[in-house]
């Protein structure tokens, strides 16, 4: 069994270089891997490997005064999340494309999954899922606004285009671990916007502590390892990865006759070029080939740290 941790922090972390070679030190030690995205401003990982080790990671991040008391998630998968580490420093650990917002000068009012059915009944507050849309596409809250973003960098475009804070006196806002939100609510403050609320620890915290019959939650939850997506108590879902487009696919996608395991999909079948249809379809026979040989091969997971 392999423990999965979640955590990020947005603090002054100009020291970023250093932290990759001690975090990939304190990962390799402990047989724990995943992703890690560093930057000026902070710190976004997800990690997986023995318990131990995972703690043991914690830990040594823990141990610096910067990330005392450092909040994580905490789940378990019978196969291994990541088939290798990833540490990437980047500008944003969320990218927004607007240095000049600051989570940890303001963001919007924390509310926790427990008071979280009670603000998103309000019929006068808008709900808005920040996520990409094709996170959106498997599962989102009843009466939730999606925003068609393909990149969280086209936030700052949707809320100028779309939202006014002299029209829309409360907003609510939710993403998949609570990171996007922090920047989200941060930058409509900074727009104008008064009454700003996130969903603390995002979906994954509510569907951990809310129970399925009291949930307003629909679908499943789009999460960025091989799981996919996960269900209430955080349980492995049952959506795929299309390998052509990264596109979360459901039962009515693999029924379909454009559906192609580790090709293509319905939504890319007819846009595939015939260099990239070859190119997935030798990646396709070699992981074939490998779980024949009972080994594992380096393309078989899908990779990401979008949040």
């Amino acid at each position: 069994m392999h423990t999965v941790a979640t955590f990020y922090r947005f603090t002054d972390l100009q020291d970023h270089e250093i932290w990759r070679d001690q975090l990939k030190e304190q990962c390799e030690k402990n047989d724990v891997l995943g992703i890690i995205i560093l930057a000026n401003e902070g710190l976004n990982a997800t990690i997986a490997g023995p318990k131990k080790g995972v703690t043991a990671v914690l830990e040594f991040i823990g141990s610096d005064q910067r990330f005392k008391g450092l909040p994580h998630r905490e789940c378990t998968s019978e196969d291994p999340p990541f088939n290798r580490l990833r540490i990437i420093i980047r500008p944003e650990i969320v990218t927004l494309g607007d240095k000049s917002v600051n989570p940890n000068e303001a963001v919007g009012e924390y509310v926790p999954p427990e008071k979280w059915n009670e603000l998103i009944n309000d019929p006068d507050l808008l709900l808005i899922d920040t996520r990409n849309d094709y996170e959106v596409q498997i599962g989102t809250f009843k009466n939730a606004i999606n925003p068609d973003t393909q990149t969280f960098g086209q936030w700052d475009k949707y809320v100028k285009e779309n939202l006014n804070p002299e029209k829309q006196k409360k907003v609510a806002m939710f993403c998949t671990g609570g990171i996007r939100c922090e920047k989200a609510s941060a930058h409509m403050l900074k727009n104008g916007f008064d009454k700003v609320y996130h969903l603390q620890g995002g979906i994954l915290n509510y569907l951990e502590k809310i129970k399925p019959e009291e949930s307003l939650w629909e679908g499943e939850c789009f999460v960025f390892d091989h799981r996919v997506s996960v269900l209430h108590g955080l349980e492995e879902g049952t959506c795929e990865i299309c390998f052509g487009c990264r596109w979360p696919l459901e039962a009515e996608d693999l029924k379909s006759e454009k559906y192609e395991p580790g090709i293509c999909c319905p939504r890319c079948a007819d846009e595939l070029s015939s260099k990239r249809r070859a190119s997935l379809t030798e990646r396709h026979k070699q992981v074939m080939l490998a779980q024949a040989n009972n080994r594992e091969h380096i393309g078989q997971h899908f990779e990401s740290l979008e949040e």
